[in-house]
């Protein structure tokens, strides 16, 4: 088994977006200003015995060109270059595709789900509360404005079969998938069990950055659940320790650039 992490492009944004709280004035500092950052936007391709799966899509190639409404553009501008469209990332893996017939979302925000429109042939797994709550919200209003950080396009894919997620499960030997809820109502992360490079935990936005996971952990500023979003950081915090594991944190630009992306691997 070799996992390869792609690199989809970045977003930017004001820090407090991943950091509740990061800036905030005080008496003797009643002018705090704000940090705009750059994060990354991976996805990760899983070469298996069993087949080849691809953990979260990315955003879509035409996200600033109108596919995305004009609040999220002002919010989380996505840049890309041509090597990072998702489809040159696979390329990087020798893998078209066409040839994955599994794809895991961690959500279905703008930023994990993007890209399905190139799976309607796959089997697609997603957290059964993230697909209602999305589902929810773009058909309740006609202003996209009003869909948080869903894109209606992306949730209405006619891919071959949603698998609606509601418990941990073993979705093949050596690929546990985890219910992390809190960012949204359902998260899915995954963990990887690799012979060489030891286990590797995906929680993606479970847990933004290194900043958000401390300890003690820091709540994100894009929040569903509280509480159930630092319930979901101790089960990754145990986890981590039962395995003796590395957490990869998603939208962490300082550390995703210490680790390896496609086409190199770890395995």
């Amino acid at each position: 088994m070799k996992v390869y992490v792609l690199n989809t492009g970045w977003l930017e944004c004001d820090k407090n977006s991943m950091v509740a709280m990061s800036a905030a004035a005080t008496l003797s500092n009643k002018d705090a200003k704000c940090e705009w950052i750059k994060i990354p936007v991976p996805a990760i391709l899983i070469d298996h015995p069993d087949g080849k799966i691809l953990y979260d899509v990315g955003c879509n190639p035409k996200a600033m060109e109108g596919y995305w409404p004009e609040g999220l553009k002002e919010v989380f501008p996505f840049y890309k270059t041509d090597e990072q469209d998702l489809t040159n990332q696979l390329a990087l893996c020798n893998t078209r595709p066409e040839e994955i017939k599994t794809v895991i979302l961690s959500h279905m925000h703008l930023d994990h789900a993007g890209n399905l429109d190139l799976f309607k042939h796959a089997d697609v797994f997603v957290h059964k509360k993230d697909f209602e709550y999305g589902q929810t919200l773009v058909h309740l209003s006609p202003d996209p404005n009003k869909h948080g950080a869903y894109i209606k396009a992306d949730l209405e894919v006619p891919v071959k079969q949603y698998h609606l997620v509601e418990q941990d499960f073993e979705i093949v030997d050596g690929i546990e998938v985890i219910t992390l809820p809190g960012h949204t109502p359902g998260i899915l992360g995954i963990v990887v069990h690799l012979e060489k490079d030891g286990t590797f935990i995906f929680p993606q936005d479970c847990v933004y950055t290194r900043e958000n996971y401390g300890p003690p952990a820091k709540l994100s500023g894009l929040v569903y659940d509280s509480l159930a979003f630092f319930k979901s950081i101790e089960k990754v915090r145990k986890l981590e320790k039962k395995y003796n594991a590395k957490v990869i944190f998603a939208h962490d630009m300082e550390f995703f650039q210490t680790i390896k992306h496609a086409p190199e691997f770890y395995e």
